[in-house]
């Protein structure tokens, strides 16, 4: 293997100094501007190199960066959970994909210049971009393994750093940059491209088709029937949907096309039913257990939508309870585990009223039972998710015991911990489940016992969820957004 030296000099590509912007859509353009400068001069170092040019400097890259100071408080409408920063000082952050985010990037600088009445300064930033993910949108090219190329990669080109990939500032650990910079965003840019290539392998679906509103759900029923629903939706052409996309991102537009199912499933089969704004709807079939649905949201979190639930099953443990009925979450006692060292278990996680009227009302209207005669069907309270699937197995006395001083009235695998990491990740959360067995009473989920229900339930359970997330849609995103998710000192950028 050849060995480069680690004297060699560092190759960048020419950057202009920064510049002042009032123009949020000015602003984006030249974010996308530098970033497509770097990317392009870090894959075209990667071909020569890969071509067997001589290396005679490391090649590095880094990412755009907005920056802002303001030297006053700003005056806001208190309403808002978003927009401003919390005191005067300097704040920033580093950004990757602005193409991807085009829309989303405008509307937060816009808010930043209204609100504070400074330019915002763009420029390029302190943070090496890591070759595989300036290759990741390049198809043509593919970054061998370590131990094929007959040179260490590392010693040519930045990889990508783990220690900059974590989560300090929305977990509230009291990040800063390196220049001393409060943040801006609630993720760096790192931390944006490593789940981007995250998304792409666990949902064989490219970030560019998820939507803004996501559904989860535990069974494959849920899929089917989203499907059967999405082609009637591209059969309306009033419906304002447009496109239908699964794994290995195949595209369908005309309802009667059909789609193929992928040799090889991905681990979260996704499918997202489109429209030309993004506020179409993805569901995400994470499977079972609560590891799972933390992966899912720590990577969707990047793309910062503007709402998730989880639509999936659960045990009933009333004996009022019967298979099929509905339960509306309004507490989470968790006992899954897998955020404990993100998201203590002593923080509460509130319901948020905009997501329980929603669903409510898409409940009301899926079943056409209002008020009190609602009560027959659905029921609102806690919610215990566990991370034992066979936990009815166990020595029953501590478990139900600690089910009955919660007052839980149903319990899954997944939905506490959805919940939990949208608190944690301020991205707005709801649960609706469906009871499919009852084991405190007898009524286990066996396959006889379940085929009636499965036929019944399934495609009404998940039209509530479309409903509900469809009357989200009609809503101003700063109502949605809700304060409760807000800590005392926030980023600006939602």
């Amino acid at each position: 293997m050849t060995v480069i030296s680690p004297n060699l000099p560092i190759e960048t590509p020419d950057v202009a100094s920064p510049h002042n912007y009032t123009d949020p859509a000015v602003a984006v353009q030249r974010l996308n501007t530098l970033y497509e400068q770097a990317v392009d001069f870090l894959r075209d170092r990667f071909r020569d190199t890969l071509s067997g040019q001589p290396r005679s400097a490391r090649y590095r890259a880094y990412y755009p960066e907005i920056r802002l100071t303001t030297t006053s408080f700003a005056k806001v409408d208190s309403r808002l959970s978003f927009g401003h920063v919390a005191e005067p000082g300097t704040y920033a952050a580093t950004i990757t994909r602005p193409d991807l985010f085009a829309n989303y990037l405008q509307q937060q600088i816009g808010l930043l210049i209204e609100n504070h009445g400074v330019a915002v300064t763009i420029q390029a930033s302190t943070t090496p971009i890591p070759v595989h993910f300036a290759l990741a949108g390049d198809d043509s090219i593919v970054v061998p393994q370590e131990g094929v190329l007959e040179f260490p990669l590392r010693d040519v080109f930045d990889v990508p750093d783990l220690s900059t990939t974590n989560d300090d500032i929305v977990n509230g650990f009291g990040f800063s940059y390196d220049c001393g910079a409060g943040a801006l965003a609630p993720f760096t840019a790192q931390r944006i491209d490593y789940s981007l290539a995250r998304l792409q392998h666990y949902t064989a679906t490219a970030a560019e088709h998820f939507q803004n509103h996501v559904l989860f759900t535990n069974y494959q029923f849920y899929v089917e029937e989203f499907e059967a629903y999405a082609r009637a939706a591209l059969a309306d052409r009033n419906s304002g949907y447009t496109a239908l996309v699964g794994p290995g991102n195949i595209v369908v537009t005309d309802p009667e096309t059909p789609l193929p199912v992928p040799a090889k499933l991905p681990q979260m089969p996704t499918y997202h039913l489109k429209r030309p704004d993004g506020g179409g709807i993805t569901l995400v079939n994470i499977g079972v257990g609560p590891s799972n649905a933390k992966t899912a949201t720590d990577h969707i979190a990047v793309l910062r939508p503007h709402a998730w639930m989880m639509v999936g099953h659960c045990a009933g443990l009333r004996n009022s309870q019967s298979l099929g009925d509905f339960v509306l979450a309004h507490a989470y006692l968790r006992e899954d585990h897998v955020l404990d060292d993100d998201l203590p278990v002593w923080v509460p996680i509130p319901a948020l009223a905009e997501i329980q009227i929603a669903l409510e009302q898409a409940v009301a209207q899926v079943t056409e039972l209002e008020g009190y005669d609602l009560k027959r069907i659905m029921r609102t309270g806690t919610v215990a998710t566990i991370d034992n699937r066979n936990w009815e197995l166990r020595d029953q006395s501590g478990p139900v015991q600690r089910l009955s001083q919660s007052r839980a009235i149903a319990l899954d695998m997944e939905s506490a911990t959805i919940a939990a990491n949208g608190f944690r990740f301020r991205v707005p959360y709801g649960t609706l489940l469906c009871v499919s067995d009852k084991p405190l009473h007898g009524e286990l989920k066996l396959p006889g016992m379940a085929s009636d229900f499965y036929k019944t339930q399934v495609t009404r359970h998940l039209l509530i969820g479309i409903r509900a997330m469809e009357h989200l849609r009609e809503m101003p995103l700063e109502r949605i957004h809700s304060r409760k998710l807000r800590s005392f000192e926030e980023t600006a950028f939602l």
